[in-house]
């Protein structure tokens, strides 16, 4: 007996959650910036506070090129970390939906294997060329999603390691132009 309803109304329902997964992942990512930039904006003002008051209390010419060597650093430090931590709240919240993406691929796959399996087992005689070219056709796009999702796995690791080398790059920068 075929159950379309039935299996149209758990698609939906499944279909539903996913989406709200999905949309879950990203209101976290978006609270998780937020949050960032909020600290971010905080810990900006209290530095211009700072340094306000630092230079009210400058007596000389000399003073200044102190404090502002003084403040480069610790501003240059600061702006690479909030850099760092936007990218790490960007990457985590990417490699989250990745890991949903990949799930709903893996239950799609599974899905129409189950369905071909249905398919072999009512096909006429002679079908099986046919059938056998859909599941190679399906094996082969698989094949390539996984060569797909591999590389971008690969080219997340290489950026991350350039964002990171930048960050202690400039670090060093500005600590060599603040001696």
């Amino acid at each position: 007996m075929f159950q379309a309803p039935e299996q149209l109304m758990a698609l939906n329902k499944a279909n539903l959650e996913a989406a709200v997964r999905f949309a879950g992942i990203a209101l976290e990512g978006a609270e998780r910036m937020l949050e960032l930039q909020l600290k971010a904006a905080k810990i900006a003002f209290a530095d211009g506070v700072q340094q306000a008051k630092a230079f009210t209390e400058i007596k000389d010419v000399q003073e200044i090129a102190q404090l502002r060597n003084t403040l480069a650093q610790p501003t240059m430090e600061k702006a690479t970390s909030y850099v760092k931590s936007v990218y790490d709240v960007a990457s985590a919240t990417q490699a989250e939906m990745n890991k949903l993406v990949e799930e709903q691929i893996a239950e799609f796959n599974k899905q129409v294997v189950t369905g071909m399996d249905k398919v072999v087992k009512s096909a006429p005689a002679g079908s099986e060329v046919a059938l056998a070219a859909v599941k190679s056709a399906i094996t082969a796009v698989n094949s390539a999603y996984d060569n797909i999702s591999k590389s971008a796995k690969q080219f997340t690791e290489m950026t991350q390691a350039n964002v990171e080398a930048a960050t202690t790059q400039a670090t060093h920068a500005s600590k060599r132009k603040a001696a």
